[in-house]
């Protein structure tokens, strides 16, 4: 009887946990999009273009890091590759705003006096 009972509880903790894994890779997976969202969002705002940039910039890095994090809670047989692509987006997305915040300098990406 102390078996039957130990494996309904294995198997009632298994398909609990199975399902909190699914939840909170729904929860990663909205959670990115609605960063998305709301980087797209500023882009209508009336501000400078600086500021758009940064907003756009840091709600997609987010919201696509939150994608991938998702995504590898779901299913972790790609799971290094998954880390790979988040590396790579942590990295590029930072460095690419940073160039292109410089070069929309108005005097071409030289330093202004003062």
């Amino acid at each position: 009887m102390d078996e039957i009972a130990a494996f309904l509880i294995i198997i009632t903790l298994e398909l609990v946990g199975g399902k909190m894994r699914e939840a909170f890779s729904y929860f990663l997976l909205i959670s990115g999009l609605i960063f998305w969202a709301w980087g797209t969002i500023t882009i209508l705002e009336k501000r400078s273009v600086l500021y758009k940039l940064h907003s756009i910039s840091v709600s997609d890095t987010l919201g696509s890091i939150l994608i991938v994090l998702g995504l590898a809670w779901r299913g972790g047989h790609k799971l290094s590759l998954l880390i790979l692509a988040i590396i790579s987006l942590a990295l590029w997305n930072t460095m690419l705003g940073y160039v292109l915040a410089y070069c929309s300098n108005e005097q071409g990406g030289k330093k202004l006096d003062g």
